[in-house]
């Protein structure tokens, strides 16, 4: 289906945890909460102006900067 960066997930679209770009504290902390290679990740919705976003993964709703969520690269999962 092609990577692509978590912010570009439409609400409702899911796709893999491919990286994380980046490094340092920043990477450190995504990893922390839960967004590691091959972890499914839903997006869930997206705030009125577009930041935050929200998004669901490990059983979880997490908010997450567009920043941040520009740095996780993820494989889209077919639909249906």
């Amino acid at each position: 289906m092609g990577e692509c960066s978590l912010s570009k997930l439409a609400p409702g679209q899911s796709g893999r945890v491919r990286r994380i770009d980046g490094q340092g504290s920043a990477r450190q902390r995504l990893q922390e909460l839960g967004l590691i290679r091959g972890t499914l990740v839903r997006f869930v919705r997206a705030a009125p102006l577009g930041d935050p976003i929200e998004v669901r993964v490990r059983g979880y709703n997490l908010s997450l900067r567009r920043q941040e969520a520009d740095a996780v690269i993820v494989e889209r999962e077919k639909q249906g």
